[in-house]
């Protein structure tokens, strides 16, 4: 029997500061998927993702989420219903410690035991996190803000959780752990969609993918076979 659609994108367009940066998406993520989309800076990839997740208004199209529409809906109406997302950049709160923009991630929940394990789920996760618990978010590296923003996001449960490129402006040694993490969580069940520029990274550990050029895709399938499509490769891949 095939997975439940979790996410579905249907005709989604989007102008963003007077450029229609999206001009009519359609994709689709099913539960237990990790589910790619690629493409190059300015394809409409964070736009889509803004979209998704009611940061930004969209202008066509809809937006089902467990089989439900949900466009209109603001961002925290969609973290109670179990989407989630690590946004671009981060977007850790600075002034917080580590240990409170964790408990910030859980702010929909009640269950404190719940909440003290997952805290420590996070810390098995992050080791790094742990022994900086009381230091300010704004203080650490970007590495760490990364693994922090991933760890909030996890706080709240999510059953989709988006991504949007995780791995930008990172060490390689750090790319390497946060993609380690994003493989480890979709093999514990989560849902994600990721969006990424390290095509090739993303490729690797997605099960499907979508390309997006310009605002539309231009290409999706298994995201093994597209790692050796010799188009993707040309033009992502820079072979």
């Amino acid at each position: 029997m095939a997975a439940a659609t979790l996410l579905k994108v249907t005709g989604l367009k989007v102008a963003y500061g007077g450029i229609q940066a999206v001009k009519g998406v359609d994709f689709e993520v099913r539960e237990g998927e990790l589910v790619s989309l690629i493409g190059s800076n300015g394809a409409g990839k964070t736009t889509t993702m803004k979209a998704i997740t009611g940061i930004l208004p969209i202008n066509d199209g809809d937006i089902e989420y467990l089989g439900h529409s949900i466009r209109g809906q603001g961002p925290w109406d969609l973290v109670r219903q179990g989407l989630a997302m690590v946004p671009e950049g981060r977007g850790v709160f600075a002034r917080m410690t580590i240990m409170e923009n964790l408990q910030m991630g859980a702010y929909i929940r009640n269950d404190k035991a719940g909440i003290a394990a997952d805290i420590d789920k996070v810390f098995g996760i992050f080791p790094r996190l742990k022994e900086r618990a009381t230091q300010l978010a704004g203080t650490m590296s970007g590495g760490e803000q990364q693994m922090l923003a991933m760890g909030r996001a996890l706080m709240s449960r999510p059953k989709v959780l988006l991504m949007d490129e995780p791995s930008m402006g990172l060490s390689p040694i750090m790319v390497d752990k946060i993609f380690e993490v994003v493989r480890d969580v979709a093999a514990q069940g989560v849902t994600i969609l990721l969006v990424e520029q390290n095509a090739s990274r993303a490729l690797a550990i997605a099960s499907r993918a979508y390309v997006m050029e310009s605002g539309l895709i231009s290409m999706h399938g298994d995201a093994h076979e597209m790692l050796n499509d010799p188009k993707v490769r040309a033009a992502y891949l820079g072979e």
